[in-house]
Formats: structure tokens, sequence, C-alpha cells
């Protein structure tokens, strides 16, 4: 008896699903019932992240197999799954635009219904339907038209992103002689900010480190300056350091408040390091603010006059001056202090000086 029920759905499915249609698990197009064996349209899945955002398609990938396929097994004027077997899916795990209109985080069943010129994609709320068959536009959640053009033989379908952006990419399907681009957009600033308020939650937000993180991604992305200060006021709470005033300092500095920045910076310099004067300095000297850098070298030389990072400083300020023999005197103390992985970049400093050539040009 199971035999027999067996068999009449594989008949039935045969005669529901044409091969030409379908090309489904077995090459007279009927479905197995009972058993789980590869398909003739084996499934694929292709995946593009922009910013924090995952796009994903999942589709079966039929052949081309000598037919002819646009017009004739894949029909113009008619919904098409855009794949083989079960209706071809693509998620977002994020708002997006598509072809700039707006479509919300989700999962959705990707129809499309082609035509010689111009192709309209369909994303659909039902994702879990076997090919077209049961397709309701009643269910669509957004249509958009694409434009097909001629591309390079493809025997099998073929789906990837391509033209990747910060904030964009392109998806393209590729079958037989034809290529469709979809683009989709995304507000990275918005998903990010969103994610970092989020993460800050979590253990994100029981250090000084996290909020500061926070707070440099929206000054660098000139992006919500006052939630940046907020969050940098936070971080300094937690715990003061050098790098939450520099930060702090630099986004004051963004919100056009100049006066507060200088404070802020005074603060920064007054918790730095050897090191973190010596980088500060040496960043402002590359930026080509010579007179502020050899101030904070400075500072370098007064507050840690023994350590090799203060020698190094010295040696800067008194080549700058043609003080040559001091110079030298203090990048020698310099390479004698420093670990051993920094001395292969300070010795050749010793022998410019030693040549009397400034190490500063």
């Amino acid at each position: 008896m199971r035999k027999c029920s067996v068999y009449a759905l594989a008949v039935f499915a045969a005669a529901a699903f044409p091969a030409g249609a379908a090309r489904a698990q077995f090459k007279n197009g009927s479905q197995p019932t009972a058993l789980t064996i590869p398909r003739v349209s084996q499934r694929a899945q292709v995946t593009q992240r922009v910013g924090l955002t995952d796009i994903s398609i999942t589709y079966s990938v039929p052949m081309v197999g000598g037919r002819e396929i646009w017009g004739t097994v894949v029909p113009y004027g008619k919904v098409w799954r855009a794949g083989a077997n079960e209706n071809t899916t693509i998620s977002f795990t994020d708002d997006v635009t598509v072809e700039g209109k707006p479509l919300a985080a989700g999962t959705y069943g990707l129809h499309v219904i082609p035509e010689k010129d111009r192709w309209t994609i369909i994303f659909s709320k039902n994702a879990t339907s076997w090919g077209s068959f049961s397709y309701d536009e009643k269910e669509d959640a957004l249509r958009v038209t694409a434009q097909p053009h001629a591309s390079e033989f493809r025997e099998a379908l073929n789906y990837s992103f391509d033209e990747v952006k910060p904030d964009a990419t392109t998806a393209v399907l590729r079958w037989e002689k034809i290529a469709v681009p979809i683009h989709f957009g995304v507000d990275v600033k918005a998903v990010v900010l969103r994610s970092i308020k989020n993460e800050l939650r979590n253990v994100g937000g029981f250090t000084w480190a996290g909020y500061d993180e926070a707070a440099q991604w929206c000054l660098d992305n000139n992006y919500e300056l006052e939630q940046a200060l907020q969050w940098e006021d936070t971080s300094i709470q937690n715990e003061e350091r050098f790098e939450n005033w520099e930060t702090k300092s630099r986004i004051l500095s963004a919100m056009g408040r100049k006066d507060d920045s200088e404070k802020a910076l005074a603060k920064a310099l007054e918790k730095a390091n050897a090191a973190q004067l010596y980088v500060y300095a040496r960043g402002i000297q590359r930026q080509r603010n010579p007179k502020r850098a050899f101030e904070i070298y400075q500072m370098d030389v007064k507050r840690f006059p023994d350590h090799w990072l203060g020698h190094l400083a010295a040696a800067r300020i008194a080549s700058n001056s043609g003080d040559f023999p001091g110079a030298v005197k203090h990048m020698q103390m310099a390479i004698a202090g420093a670990p051993d992985n920094n001395k292969p970049f300070l010795e050749p400093l010793l022998k410019r000086l030693e040549a009397k050539d400034d190490i500063n040009k």
C-alpha cells in the first residue's frame, strides 16, 4: 500500500512540476518522497556583508542543458521563481533599500517577471513555497524593476554580488546570456549606531574602552557628535586616561568648541605616559606642526628624563637646534635603554646624527 502511495505522489509531482520548469530531483521531473538524494538542480547560497548588514540569497541552480531559456523554458510575462525547486529566497539582517525603495529586514521569497527589456523583481512575504506555483500578489512586500543586459554564456544559473561599496552592493542574476542587476543600499551609520548601543548594554559597556571606541566611531564618521561626547564623558567617568581625554578633545574640536577642546587636550597630556607623549608629538610633527610637536617633546623630556623615549625626544630637540653632539649622546642613551625590538629602528637615526643630518627632516 505504501509503495502505491509513494508512486502516486511521484506521478503527481511529475505532472504538477514538469522537468522543463522545475528541474527537480529525478530527470523525469518527479520528486522523491521517502529518500534524501542529490538534486538535479543543486542548492546554493551567496552572502554579502555591507557594513554590518548581511544580504543572503538561497537558490537552486538550474542548467541550460541545450535548451532555449528566455521566452521558452522561462516564459516572458509570467512569474518565475528565479531559480529551481523551492522558490529562491533573499534575507536581510537589517532594513535596506532596493532600487531606492525601502524594504524591512527579514526573509522574502524572490520572484521575477522577465520581459525582453525589463524585469519586475518581486519580494514576497511568503518565503516557504515550492517555486512560484502558489505565488500570490497579495503577499508582495515590494516590487521594483531592473534592466537586463547581455552577458557571457553561463550554463548554470548564478547569483553574485558585484560593485561592493561601503554602503551598497549589486546582486546580479546570470544565466544563459542574460544578466540582471538589482541594487541594494544600507544606512550603515544608523545600523552601526544601533549595534553599538546594544553592545554597550553588554560587556562593552563595563570599561572605559567600549565607550571610547563608540565615541571614536562617531567622530571618524562625523555622525551624532553629541552622542559621541556623552559616551566619551562616560568613558572618562569609568577611568580617566590619556586616550579618552584626547578623543574628547577631538570631538569638541569637531563641534567647534575650540577652548573646551584645548582644555581637554591639556588634561589628556597630563595623563599621558612617555610613549603616549612621544607618539602624539610625532603625529603632530608629521602633520606639519613642528612648533607644537617640539613643545610636547619637551614635556616628555621634563617628565620622563630617564626613559629611553625621553632621551629620544631630547635627541630630536637637539637635532632640530643643530646640537648634533648632544643629539648623538641622547640617541645613544635611547638605544641603550630601548627594548631590543626597537633598537634596529633607532640605530639608523644615530648614524644620521653622527653625520650631522637632522633626523626631523
